[in-house]
């Protein structure tokens, strides 16, 4: 009898700590400051430590990558 994967019972993460924004972006946390200290990427404040929602990783992304022109 198999169990069920324990990852597959979790929600998905709405929003991310700054190492986990920092590797799901390719980059290190160092950036992920400098960025949010130049008000490019905006994190939460709800919480004693800064996250950083999926919707504003995207967005930062969709925004960076549209003023790139190949």
């Amino acid at each position: 009898m198999e169990t069920p994967d324990s990852t597959k019972l979790l929600p998905p993460k709405l929003a991310l700590t700054r190492e986990e924004t920092a590797k799901a972006i390719g980059v290190s946390a160092i950036t992920v400051d400098r960025l949010a200290k130049r008000r490019l990427l905006k994190p939460s404040r709800a919480t004693r430590r800064p996250l950083y929602p999926v919707w504003e990783i995207e967005r930062f992304l969709r925004e960076t990558s549209a003023s790139i022109e190949l």
